[in-house]
Parts: structure tokens; sequence; C-alpha cells
């Protein structure tokens, strides 16, 4: 049965070696032994000042020594973040906390970038505001259509506003990729202009039904928590959406300065 080659390390560990550093380290410390051992040969012929110089200079070589040993197997750390797409099988569950407070001082449309793979994904509003829930909402849909592109296409480069933002197509002669490409580019031109609408406030928000409801009749630090789940992967499949929650804490500052 032919052995199975394991994916590449994402790090290695190279030792840094300096001979010279090394040799310059080891005459200081013979230095210090033989300045203790010349202390402790002549301590009877002199007095207390003697001992005080001891006791210091036996603690100064303490201290050097447990310094120098620290620096003395230097190590350096090359990471090779190209490799990770090899290990991805290998790779734990994660949960991605996304705080967010303000959608006029933290836009929506440089917040929502959802990624795939094995990802839990919680946004927690301290604004609990119905800008960000409907950005996340859109975000979604937009995103259900963008990672099987990424997908399919090798796209490496998973944040959209960084993939658009060049006027240049990229380097694909397929008539299949092209069309593909001018779609999604349109779907997110889309997405960018409803949530840039909703942060102008120019939506018509209905706050009394449907998904929104729980926006109604709240105050921006006064509220009761809420939690929707936008997206959920029930079959925690890899290849699809992670899971996307929604989170606005409770406030309650009439109830805490009452105590």
């Amino acid at each position: 049965m032919a052995k199975a080659i394991s994916p590449p390390n994402l790090y290695d560990k190279v030792s840094l070696q300096n001979p010279l550093h090394r040799a310059f380290d080891v005459t200081i410390f013979v230095l210090l032994i033989s300045l203790l051992v010349y202390r402790l040969l002549h301590f009877s012929s002199n007095g207390f000042a003697w001992l005080l110089a001891l006791l210091c200079e036996s603690c100064f070589t303490f201290t050097w020594a447990l310094t120098v040993s620290t620096k003395w197997n230097p190590v350096e750390y090359r990471t090779y973040p190209e490799r990770l797409s090899q290990k991805i099988q290998e790779l734990p569950p994660v949960d991605m906390f996304v705080t967010t407070a303000d959608p006029e001082l933290e836009p929506p449309i440089l917040t929502w970038t959802i990624p795939a793979g094995k990802l839990a994904c919680y946004v927690s509003d301290d604004g609990c505001s119905p800008v960000t829930y409907y950005s996340l909402v859109e975000a979604s849909k937009f995103a259900r259509l963008w990672v099987p592109f990424c997908k399919k296409h090798d796209i490496q480069d998973r944040a959209p506003f960084r993939y658009f933002c060049s006027e240049e197509v990229p380097l694909n002669n397929s008539l299949e990729f092209q069309q593909e490409y001018n779609k999604m580019k349109d779907e997110y031109e889309e997405l960018a202009s409803k949530i840039n609408d909703a942060n102008k406030k120019s939506i018509d928000w209905n706050l009394s039904s449907g998904d929104f409801a729980a926006f109604s009749n709240i105050e921006r630090k006064n509220h009761p928590a809420i939690i929707k789940v936008v997206w959920e992967n029930k079959g925690g499949i890899s290849d699809e959406l992670p899971h996307l929650i929604y989170i606005s804490r409770e406030k309650r500052p009439k109830a805490s300065t009452s105590l």
C-alpha cells in the first residue's frame, strides 16, 4: 500500500547561528567567574565591603547567565500562507466574532465579507442597528453566489471589494468565465448600492412585522438581547457557507443605575 504523502508544513523553524556572538558571551562569562573566584580566594583578608561586592557580583552573574541562556539558541519561524489550501482539511473549526457599534463610523460594506470553510461567524452589534442586520442578510445572499464562483475559478482573493476594485478584467479568455465575472460584478455593485442606501436611511424600514420586528420600539442603549441566525450550515459541509449569526447584547442602563 502506497504511503500517503502528508501536506507540507505551514511553517519551518530555522536556527540562527552566530559564532562570533557566542564567543563574546563565553568570554564575558569566563571573566565573571574569574572575578568571583578571586573574591572568594581573598575573602578572609578583606572586610565587609568585600562581602557586599561579592554578593552584588554574584547576583549580577546569575542574572546575566539567565538572560544569555534565553538567547543562546535563537530561531526564526518562516511561514508559508500559500500552503494553507493544502492543509484545510486538518484545520480545526473556528468561531469568529465581529463586533460593530455604529454603521456610519464602521461602514457595513467594509465589514460583511463572509469567509467560507470551517467557520461560525458571530457579528456582535453594540448599536442594535437594523442597517447592520439588513447588510448581513443581503451579504449572505450574495455569498451564496460569490463563494461557489471563487471555488470554481480558484480565486484566492475572497474579499469582493478588493477583487473588483481593479478596472482590469482578470486574464481568463474563456467565455464562460467572462460571463460569470460580469454577472458577479453586477451582483456586487447591486449589493453595494443596497447597503449604501440603507446606510443613508433611504430605505423605508417596516419594523412592525416581519424579520425586522425585533428592532421596533427599541432604544440604542436600552433594549433586550437580539439573536438572529442569518444563515445556518445544517449539514456542516465545508463547501457551503459558514454559520452566520447576528447578536446584539442586552442593554438596561436604567436597571443598572437603580441597583
